[in-house]
C-alpha cells in the first residue's frame, strides 16, 4: 500500500519551517535575481551549502551582474570560488557563461529548459532549479535528497534522479513541483540524512516505509561497572573540529578515553579548554612540523605512565603514536602514515607498520593492549564502497592489505568486525562529490585488541552521524 503523499508533505511543511533554508533558495528569496540564482546553482553542485554560500558571497561582491562577470578571467574565478567542488571546471563554465548569454540571450537568463541547457555548466537539475526558484515556472528539481527520500518512502522506485523526475511529473500534483526540492533538501540535511538518518526523532517515523534505510544507532545505555568506552577519531585539525561542535559531540559520546589523530597543532596553539579538557587528563604528541599530523589523548582516569613515540625519530618526529598505561591495559593511539597517491610513502608506511606491531606486541606481553586510530588502510573489500576501482590506490594496495592480514593472523582482533558483519559501514569519506551524502566511503579507523583479551570486548561501533571531520568516531566498549 502506497503512502499518502499529501499527508507526508503537509507534515513536513510544518516540520522544516525552522530548519536551515537551502542556500540557493535563500539567495532566490533575498535577491530575486535570476543571474545570482543561476550562478549559485552552478556553484552548489556537489558542494556543501555553507561552502556555496561563502563562495557566492565572494563572487557577487566582485561580479553583481552578468556584465561584471565578463570582467573576471578563469584564474581569478578559481581563486574566488575555491573550495567549491570541481572549482576549476566551474570557473571555466562561469568564464564562458557571460559570452554565451550575450550572444544568444541578450545577457539575460533564459526562461526555458532548452535555453538553460545550452549554457555551460547547466544540467537538467540546475535548469529545473533556476526555472522554479528564479522564475516561478513549474519544474521539479530532483537532487540526491529528493531522489533518495522519495525512494525511501516508496513513492517512486527508481535508480537515478532523472528517472525520479520523470515519475514525479506523472504522479506528483503540479502545486508541489516547485517547493518539493526545498522541502526535501532541508529535511534530508536536517533529519533524513543519507548516513545515519535520525529516524528516532522523525515526525514520519511511524508512517515511513523506511525502504533500504539503516537508521542511526541510538546512544548506548549507561555502561556496566568495569566497562570503559574508548573512542578514536581522526579530527583532521583539532582547532577546526572545535569550531564545528566538538564539545557537543564529546558530551554525546562521553568517552572514558578519547584518542584523536591528525590534530595538526602544538598543544600551546590550542584553545585553553582543549589544552586542559574539563573532566579529563590531557596528553599531546605533536609533529615537529607545525600544522601536520600529531595525536592527542584525553582520559578521565589518570594513567600510570605515558609513552610518546615508538623509538624511531623518522616516525616520532611526525607525532604518530601516544600510549597511555592503565592498571590492566595499554591504550595505544596511532596515526598511521598515508602511502600517498603516487605510493611514494608505501615503503615508509610498511616500516612503520612493522615497528608499531613489534611495539604493541612487547606491551601485550605485560598486559592487555588496545591499538586504536587511523590505520589508513581498508582491510577487506567490504571495508570500502568501490574496491575494484581502488585496488591499486593508496589505502587499498595489495601490500597494505597484506600487512593487515599478517597483523590479524598474528592474533590482533579487529573489534568492529568481531561485532559487526554488515557492509556499508565506513569511517572516512572524501570531501569531493558529496561522498558522505552518498555514503561512498572507506573503513580505515580501528580498535584492534590483542588476542588474549578477546573476552574483554563488549561492543564496537562507528558513529557515522557525528560530523566535523572527513572521518567519524569509532567506538569500543572494553572491560577494564
Amino acid at each position: 500500500m502506497g503512502i499518502d503523499i499529501e499527508y507526508f508533505i503537509e507534515i513536513l511543511e510544518k516540520e522544516v519551517k525552522d530548519y536551515q533554508v537551502p542556500v540557493v533558495d535563500l539567495i532566490a528569496v533575498q535577491t530575486k535575481d535570476p543571474f545570482k540564482v543561476l550562478v549559485a546553482t552552478i556553484l552548489s553542485a556537489r558542494t556543501k551549502d555553507e561552502v556555496t554560500a561563502e563562495a557566492s558571497r565572494r563572487l557577487f561582491a566582485r561580479a553583481d551582474s552578468i556584465q561584471e562577470l565578463a570582467g573576471l578571467d578563469e584564474k581569478e574565478l578559481q581563486k574566488i570560488i575555491y573550495p567549491v567542488g570541481f572549482y576549476k571546471n566551474k570557473a571555466k563554465y562561469l568564464a564562458a557563461l557571460s559570452q554565451k548569454m550575450a550572444e544568444d540571450f541578450s545577457s539575460k537568463v533564459p526562461q526555458t529548459m532548452d535555453g538553460l541547457l545550452s549554457l555551460p555548466g547547466v544540467g537538467r537539475k540546475t535548469a529545473n532549479l533556476v526555472l522554479a526558484q528564479a522564475f516561478g515556472i513549474p519544474a521539479i528539481c530532483v537532487d540526491t535528497h529528493v531522489h533518495r527520500i522519495m525512494n525511501i518512502w516508496g513513492y517512486v522506485e527508481t535508480k537515478t534522479p532523472e528517472q525520479t523526475e520523470v515519475v514525479l511529473r506523472k504522479k506528483l500534483a503540479e502545486k508541489h513541483w516547485i517547493p518539493i526540492n526545498s522541502l526535501l533538501v532541508a529535511f534530508g540535511q536536517g533529519t533524513c540524512r543519507p548516513v545515519g538518518p535520525h529516524c528516532d526523532r522523525c515526525v514520519l517515523e511511524r508512517e515511513c516505509p523506511k525502504r533500504n534505510v539503516t537508521p542511526r544507532k541510538q546512544k548506548k545505555p549507561n555502561r556496566m561497572d568495569g566497562v570503559k568506552r574508548l573512542v578514536s577519531w581522526n579530527v583532521n585539525g583539532l582547532r577546526a573540529v572545535f569550531k564545528k561542535g566538538f564539545m557537543e559531540s564529546l558530551a554525546e559520546m562521553d568517552p572514558d578515553v578519547l584518542g584523536l589523530q591528525e590534530i595538526k597543532a602544538m598543544a600551546e596553539q590550542l584553545p585553553e579548554i582543549l589544552q586542559n579538557l574539563p573532566g579529563y587528563h590531557s596528553f599531546f604528541f605533536s609533529a615537529v612540523r607545525k600544522g601536520y599530523s600529531g595525536v592527542a589523548t584525553y582520559s578521565k582516569e589518570k594513567p600510570l605512565s605515558v609513552i610518546r613515540g615508538i623509538g624511531d625519530s623518522r616516525f616520532d618526529d611526525e607525532g604518530r603514536v601516544l600510549t597511555l598505561e592503565f592498571n590492566n591495559f595499554y591504550f595505544v593511539n596511532c596515526y598511521f602514515p598515508n602511502s600517498k597517491n603516487d605510493l611514494s610513502r608505501l615503503g615508509f608506511k610498511h616500516e612503520f607498520n612493522l615497528l608499531l606491531q613489534d611495539f604493541a606486541e612487547d606491551l601485550a606481553a605485560r598486559k592487555s593492549v588496545v591499538v586504536c586510530g587511523d590505520f589508513n588502510v581498508a582491510h577487506k573489500e567490504i571495508d570500502l564502497a568501490n574496491p575494484r576501482q581502488n585496488r591499486k590506490n593508496a589505502g587499498f594496495t595489495p601490500e597494505e592489505c597484506a600487512w593487515m592480514d599478517r597483523y590479524t593472523e598474528a592474533g590482533w582482533i579487529d573489534s568492529f568486525r568481531l561485532k559487526n558483519k554488515g557492509p556499508q559501514q565506513y569511517s572516512w569519506w572524501s570531501y569531493r562529490s558529496r561522498a558522505r551524502d552518498r555514503n561512498i566511503g572507506w573503513r580505515i579507523d580501528y580498535h584492534c585488541v590483542d588476542g588474549r583479551s578477546l573476552d574483554r570486548i563488549v561492543d564496537a561501533d562507528i558513529y557515522q552521524h557525528i560530523h566535523g571531520s572527513d572521518h567519524c568516531p569509532v567506538v569500543l566498549d572494553f572491560v577494564c
